[in-house]
């Protein structure tokens, strides 16, 4: 099947999921999707009122909307998943780490602490690996103090399906013998993604003034950019985001009609190049549908790390059934072991 038929048929919630996760700062339920695609349960907790009501819409999970922190009261369960605010380790959030009242990692940590799941995970910029090491490497001896065995690695999104350029940081805690998933050789393009609503316009397409193709040119000259920022079709997008989504910039991603003029990407485009089904409606405001669409986790990426939980959890079940089978019946053990 093509890139379209995949999430649209891929990417579905599944109903009486099991084990529970709890998603932390779940964002509009980009990771959840792909976890419930893979049988999973999810309880989502997310400030954003418009997050909350496009993960209540969309997903099986319901969705609390609070603002945690370290002293907020979670519940027991199995996985603990989740995007604690990036602001304090991205270059547009300046970069203040620790020092940030925005830093989600005390929250996400007592989650851990509370919860005492058997595995969990929670992604970021990639920025917290270099400039900020010092504090990834304090927050994950705080995990491994729990008891858990810690592994981060950087994913890049067009490697696991989706039509994106896009890197983030996954890290999890397991009890030993996890595996991330296995990268997938074969590329996405933007146009594999858009098809043919790449040329469409429509009463709402919003193009560019000649004043911006001016701002533009003067951006990309500046920056000594080869290549136009222009959405190229033959190959995977640039890192989508809020920012080049929404706002009127110069590294703003846009199309280019055969006659020439440049369409700014609709919120539609936008989820298709994330790997976000057709079907999955975003709530609230178009500023508001497209900042929930650049921040959130790629459900296709999601689906296959939600793949390697899955895999990791029910050998682990397996495991702990042989191991109360051998302690009542020692001999059939034996008998398995040889």
């Amino acid at each position: 099947m093509n890139y379209v038929e995949k999430i649209n048929t891929l990417l579905k919630p599944k109903q009486g999921g099991s084990p529970l996760v709890l998603d932390l700062f779940a964002g509009c339920g980009g990771l959840a999707l792909g976890f419930e695609a893979q049988g999973f349960e999810t309880l989502g907790f997310e400030m954003d009122s418009d997050c909350c009501a496009t993960y209540k819409k969309n997903l099986s999970g319901d969705c609390i909307q609070a603002k945690i922190d370290s002293s907020y009261e979670f519940p027991r369960a199995q996985v603990v998943i989740g995007g604690p605010p990036c602001q304090p380790f991205s270059v547009g959030g300046h970069q203040k780490g620790i020092r940030d009242a925005r830093d989600g990692f005390p929250a996400f940590i007592s989650a851990v602490e509370q919860a005492k799941p058997d595995i969990w995970m929670f992604e970021n910029v990639r920025g917290l690996m270099y400039k900020n090491k010092n504090y990834l490497e304090t927050i994950i001896s705080e995990l491994e103090g729990m008891g858990y065995i810690v592994e981060y690695k950087l994913l890049h999104a067009v490697q696991y399906g989706v039509p994106q350029n896009r890197e983030r940081m996954i890290v999890v805690g397991h009890r030993g013998s996890f595996k991330f998933p296995m990268m997938q050789k074969n590329k996405v393009t933007a146009g594999d993604a858009l098809g043919d609503i790449a040329h469409l316009v429509d009463s709402e397409s919003k193009f560019l003034t000649p004043s911006m193709d001016m701002y533009v040119a003067k951006y990309e000259k500046a920056s000594k950019c080869i290549t136009p920022r222009d959405l190229h079709l033959d190959r995977p997008a640039r890192t989508v985001t809020c920012r080049n989504l929404a706002g009127a910039t110069g590294d703003m991603h846009r199309v280019v009609l055969p006659d020439g003029r440049r369409r700014r990407l609709t919120v539609r485009e936008g989820a298709r190049l994330q790997s976000f089904p057709d079907w999955f409606e975003f709530q609230g405001k178009e500023s508001s549908c497209y900042k929930q669409v650049g921040n959130a986790v790629p459900p296709l990426m999601a689906y296959e790390i939600a793949q390697s939980f899955r895999s990791y959890i029910d050998s682990t079940d397996r495991l702990d059934s042989v191991a109360v089978h051998s302690r009542k019946n020692p001999v059939q053990l034996s008998l398995l072991s040889e």
